[in-house]
C-alpha cells in the first residue's frame, strides 16, 4: 500500500517536474532569441558596410577614479589599438555626466587618450548593488543586484563580447545563455575567497566578521553555511566564463580552487602608473638626523591603520633607549565618507593613548604632487593591509624608491616583495612585533645598503607597467575574437 501510495505520488510529480523544466528552456529560448532579435535591430553597420564587433564593458563606477577604472581604460585603449573594426561599449551606473566628461575625467586622472570614440550605455538601477541596500546578507544582496542591473545592461545593448571588469561574476551566465555572447572577466578581488571561510570557521573576529558571531557558535555554524552556498554559486556562475584574467597570484589561487577554470584563466597583472614615480630621482640620503615612515592607502577598515601606529609605537620606545634620528610617521590616504573621517579621529586618539602624537602626521585627500614629494623623501614605505590582493600602494612606494615594508601575504607576498634577479627588493612582516622590529632592522642598515634595496625595487616594478599590461591582456582576451 505504501508502495503503491509512493507511485502514486511520485510519477506525478516527476511528469509535473518534466514539464516545467521544458517550460523553462523554452522560455529561456524564447527570450534568447527575442533578445538576438533586439541585437539586430539597435545595431546598424558601418561606413565600409561591416557591422562593428561590440566589445562592453561592466563598470557600473567607471568614473570613480580608482586602480579598477586605470584597468578598464587602459584595456579600452588597448583594444582600440589592435582592433579596427571594434566599437567598445561602457555600461556605467554614473549620472549627472555623459561620456565626454567621463573620458576626459579618464585623461585627467590616468593620462589615458583613448584613440576612438566609446559609446557609453548608463544604467538607472545601480543603486541595487550598492553594499548600503544590503545590510545583512550583503555579498548575496549585492550579487542579485547585479543581474537585475546586468538585465537592465543586457536589454539597452547585447555586445558581441562582454567583459566583466568589476567583480560581478553573476552578471556572466545571463549575458552568455540569454545575450548569446562570447564573456569574459578580471578579477580584481573574488567576491568570497576560501581566507573568508576560515575566519568564519575558526571564529576570528575581523571587520567583515563581527564579535557577536565570532561569540556564538551557533551564528558562527549559520554564517558558514551561508558562506558554503555563496561559493559554490560563485563558482557556477564563474566558470561559465570563456576567458578569466586575474590581477595577482593570491588571486588566481582562490579563483581556480572556486571557479575551476583554469584552462582559461591567467594572470594579467594591474597597469600601475610606474613611470610617474620612476621619474623621482633616487639618490644617495643626504640627512640622517631625521627618517620619516609613509604609509599609503584608503582610511578603510581592512588597511589597518592601527597595526602601523602600534608597531611605531614600540619602535620608538625601544629607539628611545638611545641617542637616535628622530622618526616620523607620514599616514597619507582619501577619505571618501563621513564613516572614514571618525576612523581618522580614532587614529589621532590612538595615537595621544601611546604618547606618539608628536610623531605621527595625516595627510588626508592631498594632491598628488604632495604625495610624490613625501615619498621622495621617505625612508620607508609602510603597508598593513592582511590578504591585499595586489598592492599598487606597494608598487608606487617602490617605485618612488623608499624600502618597503609590507604585510607578508597576499599580492605583496607571492608577486611584489620578492626576489628580483636573486636581489632583495624589500621587506615583509605579520604582526606589531615583526613590523618593530624590520622597521629597526631598515633604519641599521648603511645609506648604501638601503640605496641597493632601493635600485633592486625600482627594476623589478618594471613588470607592472602599462606596456607589460597590454601584452597580456591582448594575449588572454585573444580567444574571445576567434
Amino acid at each position: 500500500a505504501c508502495f503503491r501510495l509512493l507511485c502514486s505520488l511520485l510519477i506525478p510529480a516527476l511528469f509535473l517536474s518534466g514539464i516545467l523544466c521544458v517550460c523553462v528552456v523554452v522560455l529561456l529560448w524564447g527570450i534568447r532569441f527575442w533578445i538576438q532579435q533586439r541585437k539586430k535591430q539597435l545595431t546598424s553597420a558601418g561606413r565600409d558596410g561591416k557591422r562593428p564587433l561590440l566589445v562592453a564593458f561592466f563598470h557600473p563606477y567607471c568614473n570613480a577614479g580608482g586602480g579598477g577604472e586605470r584597468v578598464l581604460w587602459c584595456a579600452i585603449r588597448t583594444l582600440q589599438k589592435k582592433y579596427r573594426n571594434v566599437t567598445c561599449v561602457v555600461y556605467t551606473g554614473d549620472r549627472g555626466v555623459n561620456g565626454e566628461e567621463i573620458v576626459e575625467g579618464a585623461f585627467r586622472r590616468f593620462s589615458i587618450k583613448l584613440t576612438h570614440p566609446v559609446k557609453f550605455v548608463f544604467l538607472e538601477k545601480r543603486y541595487l548593488v550598492e553594499a548600503s541596500l544590503y545590510p545583512h546578507f550583503t555579498l548575496l544582496g549585492q550579487s542579485l543586484g547585479s543581474v537585475f542591473l546586468g538585465w537592465e545592461a543586457l536589454l539597452k545593448c547585447v555586445p558581441d563580447i562582454y567583459i566583466d571588469s568589476m567583480g560581478y561574476a553573476f552578471t556572466l551566465p545571463l549575458f552568455k545563455y540569454l545575450g548569446g555572447c562570447r564573456v569574459g572577466c578580471y578579477v580584481h578581488y573574488p567576491t568570497i575567497s576560501t581566507d573568508m571561510l576560515s575566519v568564519v570557521r575558526n571564529q576570528d573576529t575581523r571587520f567583515n566578521n563581527a564579535a557577536f558571531i565570532t561569540n556564538s557558535p551557533l551564528f558562527s555554524r549559520f554564517k558558514l553555511v551561508y558562506y558554503y552556498f555563496f561559493a559554490f554559486m560563485y563558482g557556477l556562475v564563474g566558470s561559465c566564463s570563456d576567458v578569466v584574467m586575474v590581477n595577482s597570484s593570491w588571486t588566481l589561487n582562490h579563483i581556480l580552487s572556486l571557479w575551476r577554470a583554469g584552462a582559461c584563466t591567467s594572470v594579467v597583472y594591474p597597469p600601475c602608473d610606474v613611470q610617474t614615480f620612476l621619474d623621482i630621482p633616487l639618490e644617495a640620503e643626504k640627512s640622517a638626523c631625521e627618517y620619516s615612515i609613509v604609509s599609503i592607502g584608503q582610511f578603510r577598515p581592512e588597511k589597518d591603520h592601527p597595526l602601523q601606529i602600534r608597531a611605531f609605537a614600540k619602535l620608538l620606545k625601544e629607539k628611545r633607549l638611545g641617542q637616535q634620528p628622530l622618526l616620523k610617521l607620514i599616514l597619507i590616504g582619501g577619505c571618501r565618507n563621513q564613516q572614514d573621517e571618525e576612523r581618522v579621529d580614532n587614529l589621532k586618539c590612538l595615537c595621544e593613548e601611546l604618547g606618539v602624537s608628536n610623531n605621527v602626521t595625516f595627510r588626508i585627500n592631498i594632491p598628488f604632487e604632495e604625495l610624490k614629494r613625501h615619498l621622495a623623501e621617505a625612508t620607508i614605505g609602510l603597508h598593513t593591509m592582511w590578504n591585499e590582493h595586489f598592492g599598487i600602494g606597494v608598487v608606487e612606494c617602490m617605485a618612488a624608491g623608499t624600502v618597503i615594508l609590507a604585510h607578508n601575504s597576499g599580492g605583496p607576498k607571492l608577486d611584489i616583495v620578492v626576489p628580483f634577479e636573486g636581489h632583495i627588493t624589500g621587506f615583509l612582516a605579520e604582526n606589531e612585533d615583526s613590523y618593530a622590529e624590520r622597521m629597526a632592522h631598515i633604519l641599521s642598515l648603511s645609506p648604501e645598503k638601503r640605496l641597493e634595496i632601493r635600485e633592486n625595487a625600482r627594476r623589478s616594478v618594471r613588470r607592472f607597467s602599462d606596456q607589460h599590461f597590454e601584452e597580456t591582456f591582448l594575449l588572454s582576451v585573444e580567444p574571445l575574437f576567434k
